[in-house]
């Protein structure tokens, strides 16, 4: 089973050869929202000094997505943060800060982070919502925050991500609870989603 890991919690992460050589930290994630999957990562430098590097990864040269490092076979994999950044944005950029939306137009609150699939998938199984006032039932004070799955069809208009109606059917309030909605499988959820 692949682990799921928030696409914040990649950041600095660093990017480890097969053979063990540390050559980069991840600075952000790159993705295409309406696909849902990573598609590449920006870097940075090693050392508390360093800063970007001109040198991104392709999701392509990723050999596995842990939950320590970021694997590749060697510094090969590396190309142009502009060719990584080809026609796609960075999660900060395009998902974070987004609306959530039902087909029918419900109010489900704003993206806070992207629940991504470890291993080499790479796929975007959900996303860490502040539900809405009108989303959180009873009399919630403070905005909760919550796990939606994506569901089968996600539709991304504009800065607003447009779910399934019965994707809030699936919500969890952390992100174990949210790996027990899959059944154990990520990506496999129970009911009617993926």
């Amino acid at each position: 089973m692949n682990e799921l890991m928030t696409a914040r919690s990649l950041t600095t992460r660093p990017v480890v050869t097969l053979g063990g050589d540390a050559v980069a930290d991840v600075k952000d994630t790159v993705c295409d929202a309406a696909a849902s999957r990573i598609t590449g990562f920006t870097l940075t430098g090693r050392g508390l000094l360093s800063g970007p590097l001109k040198e991104g990864l392709p999701w392509s040269t990723v050999y596995a997505l842990g939950h320590d490092a970021v694997m590749i076979r060697d510094r090969r994999g590396l190309m142009s943060a502009a060719a990584v950044m080809a026609h796609q944005q960075t999660l900060r950029a395009r998902v974070l800060g987004a609306r959530v939306l039902t087909e029918a137009g419900a109010e489900i609150g704003t993206v806070l982070d992207v629940v991504v699939e470890g291993g080499s998938a790479g796929r975007i199984v959900g996303f860490r919502v502040a539900a809405s006032r009108a989303f959180v039932p009873g009399p919630a004070r403070h905005r909760r925050r919550v796990y939606v799955p994506r569901g089968g069809t996600l539709t991304v208009a504009g800065r607003a991500l447009v779910l399934p109606a019965d994707a809030v059917r699936h919500v969890a309030d952390d992100l174990a609870g949210f790996t027990s909605l899959a059944g154990g499988v990520p990506g496999q959820w129970k009911g009617s989603l993926p």
